[in-house]
Order: structure tokens, then C-alpha cells, then sequence
């Protein structure tokens, strides 16, 4: 049986792929496209037409036979099921290279976000400014939660502060993490945790990139496998 999300009765797979009908909806309003239909929506998307139909029988979505979907109003609609209508609040806790980067990232406005806080713990980073706001010390950490009605944190710490400042988040009453440390993270079953390991996905793809050169050679990952085993010892 599929996941589904809260009281809702929505698979986590739909819910997944909704952004990219949004995504793909706000592209045809800026080409003034005023309906559009299954096939089209879903190829923007990039999944089957009979997937997006399902995906959006569970929001009560179902177009209008002849016509399709009617864009702005079904862009209202996963909209409203998101939860983006009303601005969200968000805090980056580790401001390095990467928060830098996630901090300046032009398309939160756009998405019904706003970076409201920034913190790091590193005397030489804290007190100096990214994307126009001052960086300030995780110490304050609940109090700018507070301050800034935090609703969402996106975590950019290394690795081995990663739990506690976790931690720290939900004590602080955030219960939705966006986390880019490379580690999983232990908190309640309440807390929703979307985790980007850029490495793993790296390696992912150096699997699929490995098991196309092996079907090319008319060789098979088991024999990748077998030629880094150790020999056996001899006698």
C-alpha cells in the first residue's frame, strides 16, 4: 500500500511530483497557454499521462472532458495542496560554500519562500552579510526562530553537528527540514526530513554510468563485481 501523508489520503509519491506539475503550469502561463491537456501537462512534467491524472484524481481534480485542464486554475489548485499560498519562513543554519549558494538562490520568491535568517557558528563568517541579510550565531538560534517565524530550516552543517543542531531545530519547534549534511538524521516521527546527499546521487549515477559501459562490452555488474574481489589464498 502506498504512503500517504498526514490525514490527507495523498501518496508521498504524489505529493513528490506536484512541484513539477506547478513548475510546469507556471511555464504555460508565461507562454499564455490557457488550457492544456493531460498528454501536454504530463510530458512537461516528464511522467505518463495516466500518472498525472491519478496524481491529480487525489487532489478531486479531474479536467473537463474536450477540454483538458484549465492552467491557471489547476496552478491555483496543487498550489492550495502545497501549502504555498501563504509565505513560508525559511532559516539556512550553516553558511559555508553551500549556504552561500542555497542562500542566494533566485527562485524561493517565485515558490512562496523567503529566507528570513541566517546562522553559522564560525567567529569569521558570523556578523558579515549573504543574499542582504546579516549572518548570526547559532546561539540565537531560538530567539531568531521566534523573531522571524521560522517555519522551514535547510541544514548546510558539516556532517558531525548535524544531529544536535537537528535537535535544536525541533526543540525550537520547527518540524520540517530540508538537510544537505551527509548523514541521516535520528528525530520524532513527527519531524519531516527531506534529506540532498549529493554525493550518494553522485554514486548513483556512477552505477547506472558503470552498468551502461558493461551492456556496451556484453558484460554484467556481477563481473565488475568478481574482478575487485581479493584471490583466494593459495595453499
Amino acid at each position: 500500500m502506498a504512503e500517504t501523508l498526514g490525514d490527507t489520503g495523498i501518496p508521498g509519491a504524489t505529493v513528490a511530483r506536484l512541484p513539477a506539475y506547478l513548475r510546469a503550469l507556471r511555464d504555460l502561463e508565461g507562454r499564455g497557454v490557457e488550457t492544456t491537456s493531460s498528454t501536454e501537462l504530463a510530458e512537461l512534467a516528464g511522467v505518463g499521462s495516466a500518472q498525472l491524472r491519478k496524481d491529480l484524481s487525489f487532489l478531486g481534480s479531474y479536467g473537463t472532458r474536450g477540454v483538458g485542464y484549465v492552467v491557471d486554475s489547476l496552478a491555483t489548485y496543487i498550489t492550495s495542496a502545497l501549502g504555498v499560498e501563504d509565505e513560508h519562513r525559511i532559516a539556512i543554519v550553516g553558511i559555508g560554500s553551500l549556504g552561500h549558494a542555497l542562500a542566494n538562490y533566485s527562485g524561493y520568491g517565485t515558490r512562496g519562500f523567503e529566507v528570513a535568517a541566517l546562522l553559522d557558528a564560525s567567529p569569521g563568517v558570523v556578523g558579515t552579510e549573504a543574499a542582504g541579510l546579516v549572518i548570526e550565531h547559532i546561539d540565537a538560534l531560538e530567539e531568531v526562530f521566534a523573531r522571524e517565524n521560522v517555519t522551514i530550516v535547510v541544514l548546510a552543517t558539516p556532517a558531525h553537528v548535524a544531529q544536535e543542531v537537528a535537535e535544536r531545530v525541533v526543540a525550537a519547534g520547527v518540524r520540517e527540514i530540508l538537510n544537505f549534511a551527509p548523514r541521516a538524521l535520528q528525530l520524532p516521527e513527527d519531524v519531516i526530513v527531506r534529506s540532498v546527499d549529493v554525493g550518494s546521487e553522485l554514486q548513483i549515477l556512477a552505477f547506472h554510468a558503470q552498468a551502461r559501459a558493461l551492456a556496451e562490452s556484453g558484460s554484467t555488474p556481477s563481473d565488475a563485481v568478481e574482478a575487485t574481489e581479493e584471490p583466494a589464498a593459495q595453499p
